[in-house]
């Protein structure tokens, strides 16, 4: 294949990737027509199916590369981190339709026989990452597992954006992780840390 053909075929599969998610956070896994993403992406089936095998193959595509596009920080530093990462992620999910899309399809994956725990697993290990750094820094109380940490986090983040979504659409996302935190917070570190640590919902706005 020629680098021009390989840059054509990149192309390709990032406008199906894109137009999924777009039609899925629309209409959902079972109301996201094949022939409707097509369109959106402006592409042939023959095309669409030389990089996915099916539909369930995209929506599993979309739920992976959820993050692709969002600015996560590159190296963890601990608790303040943390926590302008999910306030950053609370404002991508009201306004990023990938991410919006990718964390849909994975909250709802029993709707079209997707199953994929990966993603939350990686999530799980972006914020044990930070629990580690905040360790290291002296911020965690004794007898917070970073690992069990992490995941509760993942839970209740997932939780707190589904009560959001169907309360609001998403509108007082931001608040609601504030609110998460300020119960959070007091649980996993030491007071010290606390009293440092700035829980802003405008933490998610865009710069």
């Amino acid at each position: 294949m020629t680098r021009q053909r390989q840059e054509r075929a990149v192309r390709t599969r990032e406008a199906l990737v894109q137009a999924a998610a777009e039609t899925f956070d629309e209409c959902g896994f079972s109301g996201a027509g094949i022939n409707r993403i097509l369109e959106r992406a402006g592409v042939t089936p023959g095309a669409l199916y030389f990089h996915f095998k099916s539909k369930e193959d995209l929506a599993r595509a979309v739920i992976l590369e959820q993050a692709a596009g969002l600015h996560l920080p590159e190296e963890p530093s601990g608790l303040q981190q943390l926590v302008n990462l999910t306030l950053y992620l609370a404002g991508q999910m009201q306004r990023n339709v990938r991410f919006r899309a990718g964390v849909r399809l994975a909250v709802d994956q029993t709707e079209g026989g997707v199953q994929d725990f990966t993603v939350y697993e990686w999530w799980a290990e972006k914020f044990r990452q930070e629990l580690l750094a905040a360790r290291a820094g002296g911020e965690l109380l004794e007898g917070v597992d970073e690992a069990e940490c992490a995941r509760v986090l993942v839970a209740a983040y997932t939780g707190t954006q589904l009560m959001s979504q169907l309360s609001t659409g998403r509108a007082d996302l931001p608040q609601q992780i504030v609110a998460m935190w300020r119960y959070l917070l007091p649980g996993i570190a030491d007071p010290r840390a606390v009293s440092g640590v700035t829980v802003d919902a405008a933490a998610g706005a865009d710069a």
